[in-house]
């Protein structure tokens, strides 16, 4: 078995232009010196982390529930299996089976011989590009293993009989988690690529390392918090969130942004955009070349945009009619004073349109209907096929949530960003904890991920009604919603909707939005754009990455729906702006943020933006 190139001590090592290495020819030797001392350095560093983390109060408000979670939920699995002995030896077998096969395999390739490999990576797993992972049979063997076991598992997981479809999917889910983390890519001596980049950097990549490491575990207040990009690289106003406008508006929950004109003329009907209040408005408005808000104003929209406070224990009381009330009527209320205009279009992202859906709801069922056509962008109103976040919504989970939102009143929102990033442990989660803490190198500034480690916190009250009303009951999609002792029905809602899903989306998936589209009384444009929750919403038409379909009415399978779609090429926004200037096509002199009748309280993008959790 071979290993790892090892350093000849007798002959000379000639780089060239490209950085490898001629045929024949060695890589130099480590400095043994420079290696040791940061070896001591690193088990120094090592040594003083694990006391911390023994600590009885290393890491405050950190429960375990998840790994207690995961450990109750794949022992049910573990238990199904051992019920049956005949199906578990069965199971045993195909097993080792495998591992036979794989040991048949690399002894060919010892031997000299060609074979061919018994398990392959999917084609986009990343974990494996590095080129020793396949010519070295040593790590070829380690990854073909790991790949057997890890959909071994995945199998039990599927095959285990007599589980309820809830318990099923959390099992699934949390082995995902599992064997992301017992990837042997993530460590050190079981991946070729982080050997060598610590032999030649004489273990200094480690020290490093571990520096990051410190300074991310007292950055998370004893829990580690993984930066995924260099934050320096940005200001809010300053590099983003900076198209012009002015803030017209403010109460305890918002701050109204109108942003300044830039054509001479607009639509008279003013716009308004409700974000998700988790995360923060600018991923609207990242940089000039991918801010879909300038993008509205130069089309000639007079665009207001909510900007949601980061809550805190002040506003544990506030709840999904405050943020309704609030939030999107008041807003419409200053939209009113800053045009004159008593009727507005609206679009919600993510779950800021599961809020405008709530506010159409209301306003069908008062007879308060100021908003004439609506846009939810990657929004839910039904949440059976809610994805992966369902996982976190029994009772069980959902009582333990409330519980530590009592202590302080609120959800700190370091947790819904750790639940975002286990959507996707191989690319969120597991590639920068590698790049950080094993490579020692620091990431790069990147806007959209500066924007995503922006985290928000969620009020108490808030966060309970959505988790128990969408994710656990899914009252809104039955008709089973109350405000304000107001029972909502989606099917009265009769304005016109554009409905946009994208494809790969882990947070509202497309399936989940296509059957939501069915709830609503009136006509619904139901769009389909490539990519995910971010890259396939933020798709400028000077750069479009994705392309999107357009297909009719929504009925039958999104899989039908799917396959008689039209595909266009580029950017879904050119298409959404004809859909929106055909409710109302006429145009009225520009206006300026506020009219005569609201004053600035300041220049965008406001103050609440500022605020971090």
């Amino acid at each position: 078995m071979t290993s790892p190139q090892a350093p000849d001590r007798t002959s000379p090592s000639t780089p060239v232009a490209n950085g490898a290495m001629p045929t024949g020819v060695s890589p130099p030797l480590p400095d043994f010196e420079a290696l040791s001392r940061n070896a001591g350095q690193f088990v120094e560093a090592m040594g003083r982390n694990v006391g911390r983390l023994l600590q009885p109060d290393a890491q405050p408000g950190a429960p375990g529930g998840e790994m207690n979670e995961a450990a109750k939920v794949l022992q049910q699995v573990a238990e199904t299996w051992l019920a049956d002995p005949n199906k578990s030896a069965d199971a045993q077998a195909r097993l080792s089976q495998a591992f036979l096969s794989l040991w048949g395999s690399t002894f060919l390739r010892l031997q000299g011989q060609p074979a061919d490999p018994v398990a392959l990576p999917e084609p986009r797993d990343a974990r494996f590009a590095h080129a020793d992972w396949s010519t070295n049979p040593y790590f070829d063997f380690i990854k073909q293993a790991y790949l057997l076991a890890t959909r071994w598992a995945e199998g039990l997981v599927d095959e285990a009989e007599g589980l309820d479809a809830h318990t099923r999917h959390k099992a699934q889910f949390y082995l995902r988690q599992l064997t992301s983390m017992l990837s042997p890519s993530n460590f050190l001596p079981t991946n070729p690529e982080l050997i060598r980049h610590t032999l030649q950097e004489n273990g200094a990549n480690l020290v490093r390392g571990l520096k990051m490491y410190e300074e991310d575990l007292e950055a998370g207040g004893g829990q580690l918090r993984v930066r995924q990009t260099d934050p320096s690289g940005f200001e809010v106003g300053k590099n983003v969130a900076v198209t012009p406008g002015e803030v017209v508006f403010r109460n305890d929950l918002i701050e109204l942004i109108q942003y300044a004109p830039s054509t001479e003329t607009v639509l008279r009907r003013p716009f308004l955009m409700v974000p998700p209040w988790i995360n923060k408005f600018y991923i609207l408005d990242l940089n000039p070349q991918k801010s879909f808000l300038k993008w509205m104003v130069d089309q000639g929209l007079t665009v207001f945009c909510i900007s949601w406070v980061n809550p805190d224990s002040r506003h544990a009381d506030k709840d999904f009619e405050s943020y309704m009330r609030e939030g999107i009527e008041a807003a419409i209320d200053a939209i009113g004073a800053a045009t004159g205009e008593n009727e507005v279009t609206a679009a919600g992202y993510c779950v800021g349109g599961t809020l405008l859906s709530v506010t159409l709801a209301m306003q069908a069922a008062t007879g308060n209907r100021r908003i004439k056509s609506a846009t939810l962008l990657t929004t839910q109103v039904d949440f059976t096929h809610a994805g992966d976040l369902k996982v976190f919504a029994d009772e069980g989970q959902i009582r333990q949530v409330e519980a530590r939102m009592a202590e302080i009143g609120y959800l700190d929102g370091s947790q819904m960003a750790n639940a975002f990033n286990m959507l996707r442990p191989n690319d969120l989660i597991w590639p920068y904890v590698v790049n950080n803490y094993i490579k020692g190198k620091a990431p790069t500034s990147f806007d959209l991920l500066y924007w995503n480690s922006d985290a928000t916190r969620m009020p108490a009250a808030n966060h309970s009604f959505y988790l128990r009303n969408c994710y656990l009951e899914n009252t809104l999609a039955q008709g089973r919603m109350v405000l304000g002792n107001v029972r909502l029905d989606l099917k009265k809602v009769q304005i016109p909707i554009f409905n946009l899903a994208t494809r790969e989306d882990h947070i509202a998936p497309a399936l989940s939005v296509f059957e939501g589209s069915k709830t609503f009384g009136g006509k619904v444009d139901y769009v389909l754009a490539g990519s995910g929750h971010i890259a396939g919403v933020i798709n400028p038409p000077s750069k479009p990455k994705y392309g999107y379909w357009t297909g009719g009415p929504v009925k039958g399978t999104l899989e039908s729906w799917i396959a008689a779609a039209a595909e266009t090429k580029g950017s879904w926004w050119p298409y959404w702006f004809q859909w929106i200037e055909a409710q109302a096509p006429e145009r009225v002199p520009a206006r300026k943020p506020g009219g005569d009748a609201l004053q600035s309280l300041g220049p965008a993008p406001g103050t609440y933006v500022r605020m971090r959790a």
